[in-house]
């Protein structure tokens, strides 16, 4: 499997994707998020520095959404961003209706 069938494919059959670094704050306050607001969702993460095609990934991600950081967050297909943009959403209520759609 290419790294862009399994980032494509995490997408499409997650309601909730978060491509991480298990080392990163803002990784972990995104998934404390997800953990916290959203207790009956089980998003899959994928923890990118465990894995050795971590970096190949992570390039992907840049080339498919603009952005080369983490968490890259994706809910219901759509890239939601990292944990700023994340946290945002959820403040203006945007993450719940993405989340319920």
């Amino acid at each position: 499997m290419s790294v862009q069938q399994f980032v494509e494919g995490s997408i499409d059959a997650n309601k909730i994707a978060i491509f991480s670094k298990s080392w990163c704050p803002y990784c972990k306050k995104t998934k404390a998020l997800f953990q916290k607001e959203f207790p009956d969702e089980t998003p899959l993460v994928v923890e990118l520095d465990e894995r050795d095609d971590g970096a190949a990934i992570q390039e992907y991600l840049r080339e498919k959404t603009g952005q080369s950081s983490v968490p890259n967050v994706f809910v219901n297909k759509k890239q939601v961003g990292g944990n700023d943009k994340t946290q945002a959403a959820f403040q203006s209520g945007e993450l719940q209706k993405l989340v319920n759609l």
